[in-house]
């Protein structure tokens, strides 16, 4: 007894322990304050800051103050002091201007406190780490993008950014020194405007006013999309005809660039990233004294009408994957908020237990009385095992509601769409979550002594189950002569663009994975098939081989259209047998032109019996020599000319027949052949009654009536008559002279 109660000690003694161990990591954890000076308060800047929260997000330690100035010099000063007055560890500052700020910076440096300069340039060296987009090449490309536009012949006017800013001097250089190669442009004003819609409006609103002769504006460059729209506004006032408007930033959303150039409000933008959640990591990087970069340049991109659209899909899924994230997050507080009050719960309990093993010992020593003790002992264990059973649901059960949906969002097709950044950050949420549930699995099992890990893997596996989304085998509605073409992606969005980009030029057919599109190409046996790759039951590699080894659809030509752009995945999409692959983002052009390629490219076997005009002493060589058919398609061939040779005396033999022995539908046997060959089963069927014909009146003495009923004819007149409309002549002058 003496030896049992020393173990429930040692028991006792190694959760406290284990616990104990548990509150001091989360208490010495170090916490970073990091100051965020913003120069001013827009979308643009809003859009960073929500970046920087949700970065903040996966680092409990950091705490993010925000400050905006508003374009005020003297006020980005006052906040920048008053951070540093509070005591951050880390200061985050986009300076209004080049020179004006740098002072400020300075002092925050001269303390000790690193300093990340974003987005906009300071002429002081006191920083620690530079991050932000290349705004002189924006402004050159930009030149480049409107001598293009115009053709390198016009008239434009320029509206700059807030004078003495870094953005600003730098667009405008770039976008000189690139308009300046081309003579034909002709910059006729340079208004000065501070970023914001209302001074652009006014600048500009005066200039027509001063220039009403000023002759044709053919296009107006804002160093960004609010001063683009506020030039827009000033000419729409004024009446004419509206010159062209391009701006940079190349925002999401509802008033964002992307959306102005997709709805032709602007002609085209820059995308100016914000990129908060690396700006963030660089800042954690720092503080934990991680290796970085001083010198970070940020991608961008040029908006036009040729990919508004594709570009604001993918920004749209990016902010719906965002604001998912931010509901995870607050789910997951939550969670943690009641993983805190579950972990007082047993260290109460802990000491509860301890008490009562401290009183058990202090009955057993005392009174010696055994059966008590057992009956003590008994109801401990009882207690004990309902209780862990009990932590054991609460703790797991949680933690795999916030695993599952993880999991089960990394598997879809919307995150394999997402940008590394998205991807990223979905890793660091996701590896953090199976950390923690780790580090439940160990604690409980040293609690509890029994493997769990098995139970908590299940759970995770029966939530993050993906249930297949129905979608619809035909779209309604088509022209029936129409070529088929089958669409096969698990993606219902992707289906539905393409369906807007073919309907009204074939008859459409969808499928949701490789399964349903093989099942589909076997019972409807389209004119082609437009496949994904990535898809859940069966990929489009797999698919693909599948239709190119089946006797039914293998003449199918097969287009993979896939985000899988490199040079290896090509490979293996052609080594499946693909007749095309096209990568995403792809053009609508592109691929109705593919498509059409391919439908005009395949064999047309028109002449499988070699008929020619019985006149003719040599025959021709038929189309049938000019392609060959490839195997699969010469083995089914052979099996349809086989069949029909071996019953062409058969007068009754219907297509029904023909596809009976064949083992195919009708419709099958119909769309086969007419791919192949360019006719219908009837129509070989008669050609081929017809060149037995020929020979056998070329070669015997039978008569034509003789001829007419071997060959299948249930007519001699009718006989004649289609002999004549193939040949040119009637039967009795086809034999040859004795």
């Amino acid at each position: 007894m003496l030896t049992k109660m020393r173990k429930y000690y040692h028991f006792a003694f190694t959760i406290l322990m284990i616990m104990g161990l548990l509150a001091s990591c989360s208490q010495d954890e170090k916490k970073y304050r990091i100051g965020v000076s913003q120069c001013s308060d827009d979308i643009w800047r809003d859009k960073q800051n929500s970046e920087l929260q949700i970065g903040a997000y996966f680092h409990d330690n950091v705490e993010l103050r925000f400050a905006a100035a508003y374009d005020s010099d003297e006020r980005q000063i006052q906040q920048i002091d008053s951070l540093v007055g509070t005591g951050i560890d880390l200061l985050i500052v986009a300076p209004n201007q080049v020179s004006t700020i740098s002072p400020a910076i300075d002092r925050a440096y001269d303390k000790g406190i690193p300093v990340i300069v974003f987005e906009r340039k300071t002429n002081t060296k006191k920083y620690t780490a530079y991050m932000g987009a290349d705004n002189y090449e924006m402004g050159h490309l930009m030149g480049e993008y409107v001598a293009t536009r115009l053709n390198e012949r016009g008239r434009i006017i320029e509206v700059m950014g807030l004078k003495g800013s870094s953005p600003a001097i730098e667009r405008h250089n770039g976008f000189r020194e690139a308009i300046a190669q081309h003579p034909g442009i002709q910059v006729v004003a340079t208004l000065q405007g501070d970023w914001t819609e209302p001074t652009a409006y006014n600048m500009v609103k005066q200039w027509l006013d001063k220039n009403k002769d000023a002759g044709k504006i053919d296009l107006v460059f804002g160093m960004n999309d609010r001063t683009a729209m506020g030039a827009r506004k000033a000419f729409e006032e004024a009446g004419g005809i509206l010159p062209l408007f391009c701006g940079i930033d190349g925002l999401p959303g509802e008033n964002g660039g992307i959306r102005l150039v997709q709805d032709s409000l602007l002609d085209a933008s820059y995308i100016y990233p914000t990129h908060g959640d690396q700006l963030l990591q660089l800042a954690v990087d720092i503080l934990e004294g991680k290796p970085y970069e001083k010198e970070t340049k940020l991608m961008s991109a040029l908006v036009t009408q040729d990919n508004a659209r594709v570009l604001l899909m993918e920004s749209e899924e990016i902010m719906r994957q965002s604001s998912n994230l931010e509901q995870l997050h607050e789910k997951a507080s939550q969670y943690l908020d009641q993983l805190g009050n579950q972990r007082t719960l047993i260290f109460v309990a802990l000491a509860a237990i301890l008490l009562l093993l401290a009183l058990l010992a202090g009955i057993y020593m005392y009174y010696l009385q055994r059966a008590r003790i057992q009956d003590e002992r008994t109801k401990m264990e009882r207690e004990q095992l309902d209780f862990y059973t009990q932590v054991s649901h609460e703790l797991r059960t949680p933690l795999s509601l916030i695993q599952g949906p993880l999991d089960q969002l990394l598997r879809t097709n919307d995150f394999r769409g997402a940008s590394d950044e998205a991807r990223e950050l979905f890793s660091i949420v996701r590896r953090n979550t199976h950390h923690l549930t780790g580090i439940i699995n160990k604690m409980l099992d040293a609690q509890m002594g029994t493997p769990i890990q098995e139970m908590t893997s299940a759970q995770v596996d029966a939530i993050t189950v993906s249930q297949p989304i129905a979608a619809p085998a035909e779209v309604p509605d088509q022209d029936e002569d129409a070529p088929t073409v089958l669409i096969v992606d698990d993606n219902a969005d992707i289906r539905t663009y393409l369906r807007s980009i073919l309907q009204g030029q074939y008859r459409l057919l969808e499928a949701e994975d490789g399964q349903r599109g093989l099942e589909l190409a076997r019972e409807q046996v389209p004119d082609l098939i437009v496949s994904d790759v990535m898809m859940p039951v069966m990929n489009g590699l797999e698919f693909c081989q599948q239709v190119k080894k089946d006797g039914i659809s293998s003449h199918i030509p097969v287009i993979l259209l896939t985000a899988r752009a490199l040079e290896k995945h090509q490979i293996e999409g052609y080594e499946s047998g693909a007749d095309a692959y096209i990568t995403k983002p792809f053009s609508p052009e592109l691929l109705l032109a593919r498509i059409d390629n391919l439908l005009q490219s395949r064999h047309q076997l028109k002449d499988l019996w070699g008929m020619k005009p019985a006149t003719e002493t040599t025959a021709a060589p038929s189309e049938a020599t000019a392609t060959a058919p490839t195997p699969t398609e010469d083995a089914f061939i052979s099996s349809f000319k086989k069949i029909v040779e071996e019953r062409l005396s058969n007068s009754n033999l219907s297509v029904e027949d023909l596809a009976a022995n064949m083992g195919l539908s009708r419709v099958q046997l119909y769309r086969k052949v007419k791919a192949l060959t360019g006719s219908t089963p009837i129509d070989l069927l008669r050609k081929a009654r017809l060149a037995q014909a020929q020979k056998l009146l070329q070669e015997s003495t039978l008569s034509v009536s003789e001829v007419a009923y071997q060959v299948g004819f249930a007519s001699p007149s009718y006989f004649t008559k289609c002999y004549k409309d193939e040949f040119g002549i009637v039967p009795g002058e086809a034999r040859k002279p004795n």
